[in-house]
């Protein structure tokens, strides 16, 4: 009970000390139950929206995929004899036919797409009794005939859709025009699908391209009948096997688990980012209890010298920091669900519809924030703890500060020289990797190496790095930059702590910037070098026929190049079996592409019954030059066909794909199961290529959901695209620097605390508010800097190694983005200035004479 009462007392004595800690505390901890509430709430909006949407029992193609886009384009359908069938089936309240395509792109009259902007489907289909589950009319009418539509509300919303309006609906079938007489309103949160009905005769001929067949049944369960009774009832009635019979639960779980495990990736890719701004709490937690316990020495003394033992002393620090930690982790939770609220905002503002009725705080959220804040705060003081438990009775009569432990000091050199350079050697290592996967592993553990004994040996760097900065920039102050550095000098495991919490951040930033920036280079590169084509066409969907035609037909083209990838599974002489499948191009993609052969002519791998294969698939099924492979195409027949080249996989364009001629794709495959264009190529002719271009984008004016990209357009497409991955990741990566930030206040607020006493002498012999302010300043500054050196040299270095494992992956340039690294750094210093704001001001504003007095 005493150690208690002195640690309470202890805790709110200092509590302004604590307060920086706690705010680090409070935003790891705010950032995993943020990032806990945000996904658990995604997860309860998507499973509301599966209940609502299926019905009791679904009958759907046994083939059918959960994204509802097969090869062709077209959704797979059961026959209308099915749902008559199914009709009869014991326990059925009533059946009927449902169409449902994801493969569809709306606009509106001005070709404005009706889509969502952040990658959820447009879904078109019939208005069927099973939507009145999810949905209600709120405005108009269901659709009754081939010139009519209805659209959600959401949609209608911001797209500032109104009754009368016409809309043209893309399909691969062909596209067909509606106007809206009628608005539908969820029910549920609709997380940013837009959605347009037609009538039952409409969606089958337009979205399937055929009447009397269905994507799905819907059967709802007489009263008294269980889903799992309706379910043996239907397959008996349809027969066992033929077709997928799914209950509401099942078909909801089909679905959940796609969502789900993208759900999950965002989960843990955040929890990353929240593992690492404690990584960093950790060294500001560390920071702020030794120089406590140091200020405190002769206190500890005292309680040493009047009975106290080494356990009472170490189990008071340790209780200060449990309820540090318990304090900061109550803030946090409360600031995680409003982070997660924020975040639902966010997501909201760029078009995804999250509602907080849905916000979903499960009990065992907060459970993990507290522990994990109390847990790693208590283990960040441990060692602070143990060394206030060593201060002996005789302490109390020196003066404030414990003496270094030269022994100690040793150790942890070696230690950190050891795994720095066993870190150095796995990184070499990695570089020199013949496989790209066995050399991950080594870099990873270079990685985690390299930033431990970094972190154990920044004492020892200290020193060095410190004095080549304060040369550099501290000479032009005069005494005051002198006594900065001698300042940031005096206690180096202090300065190489407050250090390693900036580094640890701005080391990540680097190695990012360095990858991101060579894999633009790389693949500009690979651009200049091999891509011979004058246009790209693509977007997210496949190009479908009238879209093809259009690009045919435009005038001043060279010529067009179709391009698409065929489910198939490749049997090799040796027996063995790959189901990567196969593209199918017009010989001109020969000419689009530049690829080099190990062996053979590529034009040759377009003759009849003829194709070619890559040099990583040729050397694991050994596969030789003239061989014959066994190519069975989904959907259509096998075919035998001969290897008249094997392509280089030493390229990123491309890498592995096994190509054959278009008209060998429709010798083995039918009509019906043709796949539409993934993307397609098309040159100008000679001297007409200002011409073709606008007369392209002309042409596709008609299908916004494709874009026409020359090369230059193509090149800055993909700068941007790694430009907002970045970005994103900057992002997260900014709440361990503000952690860091708050790292080096609290280091320099409890320093100017530790030498009061000093800075009222220095005040007293001459040394003006405004010099003191700026000793302060400059010492923020060099801390700031010696962390951002070694972060940067660190994460350069990482950068670079993560490179030559790319470059097995066709990306062979490195290139070091300087203007990054440099404005990283020099933003470093004005973080420096920003950190010594308030302990600056403070310092400036002491009473000369009781900053002398005290003790």
């Amino acid at each position: 009970m005493t150690v208690l009462k002195t640690s309470m007392r202890n805790f709110f004595a200092h509590k302004g000390r604590m307060a920086l800690s706690a705010v680090a505390v409070l935003l790891s901890v705010a950032f995993v139950c943020g990032t806990l509430v945000f996904t658990d709430t995604m997860n309860t909006t998507f499973d509301k929206l599966f209940a609502a949407t299926s019905s009791d029992v679904t009958v759907s193609p046994k083939a059918a995929k959960s994204d509802n886009t097969p090869q062709n384009g077209r959704p797979d359908s059961l026959p209308a004899s099915v749902l008559e069938r199914a009709k009869k089936a014991q326990g059925v309240k009533y059946a009927e036919g449902a169409v449902s395509s994801m493969n569809v792109t709306v606009v509106n009259s001005a070709n404005k797409n009706m889509g969502s902007s952040t990658g959820a489907p447009t879904i078109a289909g019939n208005w069927t009794r099973n939507d009145l589950r999810s949905m209600e009319i709120t405005s108009g009418h269901a659709p009754r005939g081939p010139t009519e539509a209805m659209v959600d509300a959401d949609t209608a919303d911001k797209h500032h859709l109104k009754l009368g309006d016409e809309l043209r609906t893309i399909a691969v079938t062909g596209d067909f025009k509606a106007r809206i007489v009628g608005i539908a309103t969820f029910k549920v949160t609709n997380p940013g699908a837009a959605v347009v009905y037609f009538d039952t005769a409409t969606a089958q001929r337009e979205l399937l391209g055929t009447t009397g067949r269905f994507t799905h049944i819907n059967l709802s369960t007489a009263t008294g009948v269980t889903n799992d009774t309706l379910k043996q009832n239907v397959i008996s009635s349809i027969g066992a096997g033929a077709y997928k019979v799914q209950t509401q639960k099942e078909y909801s779980d089909e679905n959940r688990s796609g969502v789900g495990s993208f759900m999950n990736v965002i989960k843990y890719a955040m929890l990353g980012f929240a593992g690492i701004a404690f990584l960093v709490g950790i060294f500001l937690i560390i920071n702020t209890f030794s120089m406590l316990v140091a200020q405190r020495t002769r206190e500890i003394g005292l309680m040493r010298a009047i009975g106290s033992s080494r356990k009472q002393v170490n189990r008071s620090v340790l209780v200060e920091a449990t309820l540090l930690g318990v304090f900061g982790s109550i803030l946090g939770v409360g600031a995680g669900v409003g982070l997660a609220v924020g975040l639902m905002k966010l997501m909201s503002a760029a078009g995804m519809d999250l509602s907080t009725r849905d916000l979903t705080v499960k009990a065992t959220t907060p459970v993990i924030g507290l522990v994990l804040g109390v847990v790693v705060t208590v283990l960040a003081a441990y060692l602070p703890a143990r060394r206030a438990g060593k201060v002996s009775p005789m302490a109390a009569l020196r003066d404030a500060g414990t003496p270094a432990d030269g022994k100690a000091g040793l150790v942890r050199g070696i230690i950190g020289l050891v795994l720095t350079g066993a870190g150095t050697f796995a990184l070499f290592t990695a570089a020199g990797a013949d496989k790209a996967s066995d050399g991950s592993l080594v870099l990873g553990a270079g990685v985690v190496l390299t930033l431990i004994g970094f972190v154990i040996i920044g004492p020892l760097l200290a020193g060095g790095v410190v004095r080549v900065i304060s040369a550099v920039l501290l000479r032009f102050f005069g005494p005051v930059g002198r006594m900065a550095e001698r300042n940031a000098l005096r206690n180096p495991r202090r300065t190489g702590a407050t250090g390693a919490a900036l580094m640890i951040g701005l080391a990540l930033v680097a190695c990012l910037s360095v990858v991101g920036s060579s894999m633009v280079a790389s693949a500009t590169d690979e651009l200049d070098k091999t891509v011979g084509t004058d246009f790209i066409i693509q977007g997210n969907q496949r190009i479908v026929p009238q879209a093809a035609k259009a690009i045919e037909t435009t005038p001043g083209l060279e010529h067009v190049t179709h391009y698409r990838d065929i489910e198939a599974e490749i049997v090799a002489p040796d027996g063995s079996s790959d189901g990567d499948g196969v593209t199918a191009a017009d010989p001109t993609y020969a000419q689009d592409l530049h690829r080099k052969t190990t062996a053979g002519e590529l034009t040759a791998a377009y003759g009849k019954d003829s194709m070619s294969v890559g040099s990583k698939f040729a050397t694991k099924h050994h596969v030789k030059l003239g061989d014959t492979l066994t190519v069975a195409f989904k959907g259509g027949s096998t075919a035998k066909l001969k290897v008249a080249a094997i392509t280089d996989d030493n390229v990123a364009i491309d890498q592995g794909a096994r190509y054959l001629s278009t008209e060998t794709m429709r010798k083995y495959l039918p009509a019906d199961r043709i796949p539409p264009d993934q993307i397609m190529f098309a040159s100008a002719k000679n001297g007409q290529e200002k011409q073709a271009y606008a007369a392209l984008k002309k042409s596709m004016e008609q299908y916004p959901q494709y874009q026409v990209r020359d090369q230059s357009d193509y090149k800055q497409e993909l700068k941007d695209q790694i430009g907002q991955l970045l970005n994103m990741v900057y992002g997260l990566l900014a709440l361990a620097i503000v952690v860091a930030v708050l790292g080096v206040i609290n280091t320099l607020a409890l320093s100017v605390v530790e030498r009061t006493r000093e800075i009222g002498l220095m005040r007293a012999i001459g040394m003006s508010r405004r010099q003191l302010r700026r000793m302060i300043r400059l010492e923020s500054v060099v801390i700031a800097l010696f962390g951002a050196l070694l972060g940067l040299g660190l994460g350069m270095g990482w950068g670079a190694t993560a490179q030559k494992l790319l470059a097995l992956e066709g990306l062979k340039v490195l290139e070091i983005p300087w203007p990054t690294i440099i404005g990283v750094f020099i933003g470093s210093a004005f973080v420096g200035l920003f950190a010594a704001l308030i302990p600056a001001f403070r310092a400036g504003r002491m009473n000369v004479l009781n900053a002398i007095a005290t003790d």
